[in-house]
């Protein structure tokens, strides 16, 4: 009764990594029209869609810390009124920088990513604790699919001519709609939140004995309540209320291994590339010349694969263990960058005169291809160079699709199949693995300033990848674009296989103990080597 109890609680607490999952890519099938709508350069692009993991950058840091501060449950009820506000103003926003503007304001309740699973790991039993934190990426992945299919069905939606949808204005705002969607899910994270009661070990560590009994009494049996409550003040002997206090511990060297392998794995989740995936996916596809449509489709594809693989990584990952799953993930992650940059790099570009009759009537009118056509370029940097010299800059983004749908000459499947399948050897290591690590590698004491600092990181990276990807695409190509992330994919392996212990099965007070102690063998060996 207790563990569904508990089962409950971390599924409306997850509710917030649904929210971040839509939000973060629901704008993928965005970008195509405001950058249309409002003649957006690259780097605006960019902006558009980081604006959150910009802003996700100080609130990592900062949340973590006031959910020491003021508690995890409160902490969750002002994050979802950020997430709803920041819906409501995104879709009606009436020019660039507003949109702008209302995503980065939802880049705050990003802070649910790191204050959720935290939430969950405290209220978890040991032995299902990976399972259950697990939650909150399986909530993320699910985001991600929902946000992919809201936008395909949208975009047909727009295009079916109905008089509803001319009525509610679908064909000619459709983006507004894909951000708009996200109210519902906001609302309903609000509900959830109000409805959890507070983190019991907070409660210990925030003097409130008695009420941090009363909630156990929902989550355990009697009998081990008690024997709960005296673990957790032992791990408290040196608590520091304040971060001034808590500062000392960053650098302090018992702690530094957790640190380190929190610095780590949080760099390592995004600098793979996940987010350029995530959020430019149908951008990524229609570079295959595919299409609008298809690309949207087989974006809806990858959140399907996304949510399957994250479900077997649910069931493994309290069987397997941490470490085997993000060394398997990071070795799929690897070969699936360099396969994508090996179709990149063997595709051919060229618009045949022949072609033009195809393109639709509006781009007929509107552009002169005759100083394009007939000729071959052997990547995507040079022909979209000469594309934009021979038509302009503008007419090259309004028609772009349909331009890379006649000219491209690639291996389109192994595009597709490739991206698709380094979603999946994230979805099974690195997505739900990371958050599992930062939930139960911190110390009780200092848990939010350890998490904010290792989020901090994780959000920096986030707003790095994401920011560059469209400048990157433009300036050094797909190909070597993925081949950087391969890259960096091998070398995390590395130093994962180095650095990090398996965590599986064991109480976070329990490993709090280990760190210690790895912490004070590494002194006690330099001290005796420097008297040496």
């Amino acid at each position: 009764m207790q563990n569904s109890k508990a089962s409950v609680y971390a599924f409306f607490v997850a509710i917030g990594g649904f929210l971040f999952g839509f939000d973060a890519s629901v704008i993928s099938g965005v970008v195509r029209f405001v950058t249309i709508e409002w003649n957006l350069t690259p780097w605006q692009v960019g902006m558009v869609v980081a604006a959150p993991t910009f802003v996700a950058i100080p609130s990592a840091l900062l949340g973590g810390v006031i959910s020491d501060k003021i508690g995890r449950r409160t902490t969750l009820i002002i994050l979802a009124i950020t997430y709803i506000v920041s819906a409501v103003c995104s879709a009606f926003a009436p020019d660039f920088w507003t949109l702008v503007m209302a995503r980065a304001l939802g880049g705050f309740a990003f802070a649910s990513l790191g204050i959720a699973p935290v939430y969950i790991a405290e209220i978890s039993p040991p032995e299902k604790r990976g399972f259950m934190v697990s939650f909150n990426q399986m909530n993320i992945v699910i985001g991600f699919a929902v946000s992919y299919f809201s936008n395909y069905f949208l975009l047909n939606l727009s295009q079916s001519g109905g008089e509803l949808v001319a009525a509610l204005h679908i064909d000619t705002h459709v983006w507004r709609w894909m951000l708009g969607l996200e109210l519902l899910p906001a609302m309903l994270f609000m509900m959830g939140a109000l409805i959890v009661p507070e983190s019991p070990r907070w409660l210990v560590r925030a003097g409130r004995e008695q009420e941090a009994k009363e909630v156990m009494g929902r989550l355990m049996p009697t009998s081990e309540i008690e024997p709960t409550v005296v673990q957790i003040k032992s791990t408290l002997a040196e608590y520091k209320p304040s971060i001034r206090e808590q500062l000392p511990d960053l650098l302090s060297p018992r702690l530094r291994l957790p640190m380190m392998i929190g610095l780590i794995v949080g760099i390592a989740q995004q600098i793979t590339g996940i987010n350029a995936i995530y959020f430019y996916a149908p951008s990524i596809f229609e570079q295959t010349g595919v299409g609008t449509n298809a690309a949207f489709f087989q974006t809806a594809l990858l959140g399907t694969t996304n949510v399957i693989c994250t479900i077997i990584a649910m069931l493994c990952i309290d069987r397997l263990g941490r470490k085997p799953l993000l060394l398997i993930g990071l070795v799929g992650v690897f070969m699936t960058m360099m396969a994508a940059s090996y179709g990149f790099k063997t595709a051919s570009y060229e618009l045949p005169s022949t072609s033009i009759s195809e393109f639709s009537k509006e781009i007929q009118t509107e552009v002169d291809f005759s100083e394009l056509t007939d000729r071959k370029f052997n990547s995507d940097i040079s022909f979209k160079r000469a594309a934009r010299a021979a038509i302009g800059e503008n007419a090259y983004r309004k028609h772009e699709s349909e331009i890379l749908r006649a000219a491209t000459n690639i291996n389109a499947t192994l595009i597709m199949v490739a991206i698709i399948a380094f979603t999946a050897s994230f979805a099974i290591s690195l997505g739900p693995v990371m958050w599992v690590l930062f939930s139960e590698i911190f110390p009780n004491r200092s848990r939010g300033l350890f998490g904010g600092v290792a989020g901090f990181f994780n959000a920096t990276t986030a707003y790095l990848v994401t920011q560059i990807f469209p400048w990157e695409l433009d300036t050094i190509g797909a190909s070597n674009t993925f081949m950087i992330f391969g890259v960096f994919s091998a070398i995390s392996f590395i130093l994962i296989y180095w650095l990090l212990p398996e965590t599986k099965g064991r109480s976070m007070e329990e490993l709090e103990q280990e760190w210690a102690s790895w912490g004070e063998k590494r002194v006690k060996s330099r001290t005796q080597s420097d008297d040496k």
